[in-house]
Order: C-alpha cells, then sequence, then structure tokens
C-alpha cells in the first residue's frame, strides 16, 4: 500500500473519527457513529482505498531509497 493521505488530510481524518465514535457514546448515541472508524482507520494508516480508485494523493510523492 503507497501511502496517499497525507498532512492535514490525515489530521481531519482522525478527528472526524474520533469525534464520530464519540457520538456512540454521548449525545445521540446512536450506532451510525461507528461510521468514524472508517475515516479513523484510514488516516492512522495513510491509506485510502477510494483515492486509489480515482487516482489522488493528498501526500507528497516518497523518494525511494537505491
Amino acid at each position: 500500500m503507497t501511502k496517499n493521505v497525507g498532512g492535514i488530510d490525515r489530521v481531519l481524518r482522525i478527528v472526524v473519527g474520533l469525534v464520530l465514535i464519540a457520538l456512540v457514546f454521548v449525545g445521540p448515541q446512536t450506532p451510525w457513529g461507528w461510521i468514524g472508524v472508517v475515516p479513523l482507520v484510514t488516516g492512522l494508516l495513510r491509506w485510502c482505498p477510494a483515492y486509489g480508485l480515482i487516482g489522488l494523493r493528498t501526500c507528497p510523492l516518497e523518494k525511494s531509497e537505491a
């Protein structure tokens, strides 16, 4: 998996994921908050399968070590 999520995008995904998951325990307490696992995991892994499908990347290209 090549990293395709970077910088601000990564931080926003992690924050939004945590906020949505927190809604499961505080606030309306609906199971819909578990959808926050998706942005949280993609932010932590720095890889988004949807970005890969459409050829988008928000992080700089990595230099190969050779």
